[in-house]
């Protein structure tokens, strides 16, 4: 694993919004007091959605203090997970997924795509609005390839239909997650395949309910003994 530093320049401080403190503190009681270090993932995953979606120095410290950690054992926390990004990036941060399945569909020319239309791989494009990295399996094989931007999903993708997202976005607009083929979902391309039969809805075509039978128990060959 590569070593993950926090960025050289860091705010003066941090702390939780009303709404954020309040939830934070919600987390923390659902565990014993002597076991409320439980909730430090939570606390930072929230500490870095208000931080900007990256998690700064001063965010670690107050984490620590909330939960009586050692400031050392919350850094460890922050820099081992590599779902906790430990500096500013930009409004859209693209997660392209390169495991088989999306590289075996074409997750090369995504790559192509964003190199061309952001820059190198965690690095801001120039206006701010991006920043893309590669990621691990995201969970969306059958829909391949894919990024997650943000907290969205778009899938069945190829290089024009990533181009046109990152066009959309940089123009303002919000383009559909989800598929981007037309597909529903993840049923077959082309439509249902599966219980497309009409008189499958047919209540009086519907068989007969199972019945399950218990079996009859054996003689023990001592009958009449």
């Amino acid at each position: 694993m590569s070593v993950r530093r926090l960025a050289g320049e860091q705010p003066d401080s941090f702390a939780f919004s009303a709404d954020n403190l309040a939830w934070a503190e919600a987390q923390i009681a659902k565990y014993p007091p002597d076991r409320k270090q439980s909730a430090v993932i939570p606390l930072l995953w929230r500490a870095q959605d208000q931080n900007g979606v990256w998690l700064s120095e001063p965010a670690i410290r107050a984490v620590a203090e909330m939960l009586d950690m050692a400031y050392i054992r919350v850094y460890e926390v922050a820099t081992f997970y590599t779902m906790f990004i430990l500096h500013p990036i930009g409004k859209y941060h693209l997660q392209l997924c390169g495991t088989t399945p999306c590289w075996l569909r074409g997750a090369d020319d995504l790559k192509k795509v964003c190199e061309r239309m952001i820059g190198p791989k965690g690095k801001n494009s120039e206006d701010g609005l991006f920043t893309w990295t590669e990621v691990e399996c995201l969970g969306a094989c059958v829909n391949a390839p894919m990024v997650q931007i943000n907290a969205d999903y778009y899938e069945d993708l190829d290089a024009d239909k990533l181009t046109a997202v990152l066009d959309d976005l940089k123009a303002g607009k919000t383009p559909k997650p989800g598929p981007q083929n037309g597909r529903h979902s993840s049923e077959p391309e082309g439509g249902a395949l599966t219980l497309t039969d009409a008189a499958l809805g047919d209540p009086a075509k519907a068989a007969a309910p199972f019945t399950l039978k218990r079996p009859e128990p054996e003689s023990s060959g001592k009958e009449g003994a």
